[in-house]
């Protein structure tokens, strides 16, 4: 049978490796590993780095089907770096660009990703992001933000104006809107909605006496003129939301009960299972408790049904906790994970559950996308930094 090209440079690149592994089978020691992320010295991210090993050392396989959708000539790229903490990444297909949230500095940013090694270009897309979070796109390429300040869900329309998608639901305001997603087929707008977005660094805290501040001691007020006429505290319990495409109506799809602490969320490829992230319980929360794990849903009538947990993120007899994640065409869910160095970074689970692979980071890893004119390029939030690895499947969805 012919040699694929994949299967030739795999050959090229694992063939000093095995022959090293050969010669040293009757020597006495073991010749070094490349630095990673755990290694002390640490593996060097930026454009200083010595050179690149292939296969990435942080790349990890843990089940076959994993070097499917990998590349083994592929390494993890730093291409952002000096930013506070990045969320919401959304890649905008028609300019090639990447939107960024900044919750601590409160901005949002426009990323030129590199063609080859070292940093993109970034600029300010919005000075005051009023703590942007979660950003999506629609099938018109317009920008769908979440805000924390705000407490409330934007559009961008084509004209540069601005639309408020959902600031309440039954007459009551929304509490501190997280992750978003787009609809394919319908156009409708999925987020969800926690108690425990608006914080002294992500926003503004809770009022005095309620939430995250019963003390009162934190003075709410400070450090923004409008905050007083927005939302002194959460105003319900949590929420996973659908905004209806043509009516614009706010439904709430699922309740606290269902989804305690929702955060990430995102539809698999044929839109017949919701994926939602419940985090950890948050301080002040009441009622049911975030559970730390990802649920499934089963799509009925375009509303979820049946939930179970997909994944309980124990990798190692540790829990890591989840954040953003996306899905690929094959079904496969990339996960951010937040756990202690050596296993931060992102999980991927096949559609089954299982986890089959994993990238190291040095840090947290809050949000995902995929990006890149292919839509092949796995960007990855990680505290201050931004990383991506070109692979061999596609995002799924809109953005």
């Amino acid at each position: 049978m012919p040699a694929t090209r994949r299967a030739v440079l795999g050959h090229i690149l694992s063939a000093g490796f095995t022959t090293r592994a050969a010669s040293r089978a009757g020597a006495a020691t073991a010749l070094p590993a490349p630095p990673d992320a755990v290694t002390q010295p640490p593996r060097v991210w930026s454009g200083a780095a010595p050179s690149i090993f292939l296969p990435d050392p942080d790349i990890i396989a843990l089940d076959p089907s994993f070097d499917d959708i990998t590349f083994s000539g592929a390494p993890i790229q730093r291409v952002l770096s000096g930013c506070g903490w990045l969320e919401g990444p959304a890649w905008l297909g028609e300019a090639r660009i990447l939107l960024l949230s900044d919750t601590i500095r409160n901005q949002q940013y426009r990323l030129v990703p590199p063609e080859g090694d070292g940093e993109g270009s970034r600029s300010v897309f919005r000075q005051e992001s009023y703590h942007s979070n979660g950003n999506t796109v629609d099938a018109q390429g317009r920008i769908i933000t979440c805000e924390h300040d705000m407490r409330r869900v934007i559009r961008w329309e084509q004209d540069g104006s601005c639309t408020v998608v959902a600031d309440s639901c039954d007459g009551k305001p929304l509490n501190s809107p997280n992750d978003v997603v787009v609809h394919p087929e319908d156009g409708s707008i999925w987020f969800t909605d926690p108690s425990y977005g608006d914080t002294l660094i992500e926003g503004h805290p809770d009022a005095g006496g309620t939430g995250t501040n019963r003390s009162g001691k934190i003075r709410w007020t400070l450090g923004s003129e409008i905050v007083t006429q927005f939302a002194a505290h959460a105003r319900q319990p949590d929420h996973t939301f659908r905004v209806d495409a043509k009516t614009g109506v706010v439904e709430a799809v699922l309740s606290q009960g269902d989804v305690p602490s929702p955060n990430g969320l995102c539809f698999s490829p044929d839109l017949r299972t919701l994926y939602v992230i419940s985090s950890p319980p948050d301080p002040g929360q009441t009622g049911p408790r975030g559970a730390n794990v990802i649920y499934a849903f089963d799509m009925v009538a375009g509303r979820p049904t049946n939930r179970r947990v997909f994944t309980d993120m124990m990798l190692d007899g540790y829990k890591a906790t989840p954040d953003g994640m996306r899905a690929d065409v094959f079904g496969n869910l990339w996960c951010g994970a937040t756990a202690p160095l050596g296993i931060a970074g992102v999980f991927c689970y096949n559609p089954a559950g299982r986890l089959i692979g994993r990238i190291r980071l040095p840090d947290r890893c809050s949000n995902v996308t995929f990006g890149g004119p292919k839509r092949n390029e796995l960007y990855m939030c990680c505290g201050p930094q931004l990383f991506r690895l070109r692979l061999e499947t596609q995002g799924a969805g809109l953005a």
